[in-house]
């Protein structure tokens, strides 16, 4: 039976920045969309990244694929890890309340289970994994409040939206596994699915938002969209490619659990903004759900491992 890797040090290191990166995105994402619509901020967004990477590429020496089964590959996982959840989770928060869509949108381990065992059953699920994204999807909820239920809270078709953006995110990192065993490195898998991605949504935000139409943005909304593209992006997509090839995509996906408790304290760090009692519940849960799917701490206190050499 096919297990995951395990989670070692450094690959929690990479999740947790993974976590702030994807946690910063969210206020970026609001100092921009005061200026610009939403399509066009995905839009420049992706476009930005792509560029950069490609610079880092043709710098360092890497060749940049032109196989069409290569860019087959990056088109498909443009559609599934960007334009159809981006799409959903964009429409999704413009009808419910943004704190119920993080919620719905940590779903995503779970999806990421069922997508695994329909396609790959063979893979092992153990109990604590299961268990700690239980602890994990309550501390999200615990730590967005009750204020994520708010009166249009339980719009039915908004939240499958979310959740079709969890599901799609499932199929993502299942999919995006086979760029390791393509021989594709991670910064070249990140540069090629948003270099797909923007040929994807160069027509839509053209015919939606007709971006040549608008007012040139000011001085911080064009700060926010070089920091979405260069950190949440570019350097995130390599760090999400990077994690897919070593601890596999049931792992990495639980960087979704991570990213409302970085939201939070980056908050909380940055802006100065106060942590209530729901916030230190939410963090504890989700610790706790981390540890059981870590296991260690697990085994540690049932003794395992003792007298063994590290």
């Amino acid at each position: 039976m096919s297990q995951q890797p395990a989670i070692k040090p450094l690959d929690w290191a990479f999740l947790i920045l993974l976590s702030l990166l994807w946690g910063g995105s969210f206020f970026l994402s609001k100092l921009a969309l005061a200026e610009l619509p939403p399509l066009t901020v995905v839009l420049v967004r992706v476009s930005l990244a792509a560029l950069v990477l490609f610079a880092w590429l043709r710098a360092s020496g890497r060749e940049i694929p032109r196989s069409w089964s290569v860019w087959r590959a990056f088109f498909g996982m443009g559609l599934i890890n960007n334009v159809i959840p981006f799409s959903l989770l964009f429409w999704g928060q413009t009808q419910i309340a943004s704190g119920l869509a993080s919620i719905l949108n940590a779903t995503t381990p779970v999806f990421a289970i069922l997508v695994t065992k329909v396609l790959a059953p063979e893979t092992e699920v153990t109990a604590n994994r299961l268990l700690g994204i239980l602890f994990g999807i309550a501390g999200v909820a615990v730590l967005v409040g009750l204020d994520a239920l708010s009166d249009k809270g339980f719009s039915v078709l908004p939240m499958f939206a979310c959740l079709g953006a969890a599901l799609s995110y499932g199929f993502a990192g299942f999919f995006g596994q086979r760029f390791r065993q393509m021989g594709i490195a991670p910064a070249t898998g990140a540069f090629g699915q948003l270099t797909a991605s923007a040929a994807m949504m160069i027509p839509l935000a053209a015919v939606i938002d007709q971006p040549w139409t608008l007012a040139a943005p000011g001085p911080i909304t064009v700060a926010a969209l070089i920091g979405l593209a260069l950190f949440s992006t570019a350097l995130g997509y390599a760090i999400y490619f990077r994690c897919l090839s070593t601890i596999g995509q049931l792992n990495t996906s639980l960087v979704t659990l991570m990213i409302p408790a970085s939201a939070i304290l980056l908050g909380s760090l940055v802006l100065g903004e106060r942590l209530s009692p729901n916030h230190y519940a939410g963090l504890v849960l989700i610790g706790l759900g981390l540890l059981a799917i870590d296991g260690r701490a697990w085994r540690l206190l049932r003794g395992e491992g003792r007298g063994r050499r590290a």
